[in-house]
């Protein structure tokens, strides 16, 4: 999709931030506390802290997608909660919002910028490699236990 704006974070756009990460996590997961607690106040625990939350809105069906990049340690950057809408998937929106939170990834200059996910995202993950994202033990040793979900850890070298 051409057509597709990328826009930051709003409080008026909280609620789509949760919708669109609350139907992806629950229909292939379980939605852990540390899911619910940033899904509720995206605020406090990303934007306040320095991190970043980017949508996908389209110009007839309205916000399709969200990301964010949320700091978790000193200078370490996690790429989270990225999710397009079930309805706009396979329309470009994903890669667009991955290539604008490198872009604003990039921006920030964290030493250690990475992802978390589950092998049963297998369409993601390959969005994740093909934009150069790598496997990467150490960051599932260091952050992985974030979620009981998590047996993929990747990072980025910026």
């Amino acid at each position: 999709m051409t057509d597709l704006a990328i826009l930051d974070f709003t409080d008026a756009l909280a609620p789509a931030f949760h919708a669109i990460n609350a139907a992806w996590i629950g229909e292939m997961f379980v939605i852990e506390p540390h899911d619910a607690h940033v899904l509720a106040h995206p605020r406090e625990t990303i934007v306040d802290k320095g991190g970043v939350i980017l949508f996908a809105r389209h110009p007839d069906l309205g916000v399709i997608g969200t990301g964010a990049l949320m700091p978790t340690a000193p200078g370490a950057l996690e790429l989270t909660k990225m999710g397009v809408a079930a309805e706009a998937r396979g329309t470009g929106a994903g890669r667009l919002l991955l290539a604008a939170l490198i872009e604003r990834a990039r921006a920030l200059a964290p030493d250690t910028f990475y992802l978390l996910t589950n092998s049963r995202c297998a369409a993601a993950i390959h969005l994740y490699e093909a934009a150069g994202f790598v496997h990467d033990a150490g960051i599932m040793a260091r952050f992985g236990a974030t979620y009981a979900r998590c047996d993929v850890a990747m990072r980025y070298p910026l």
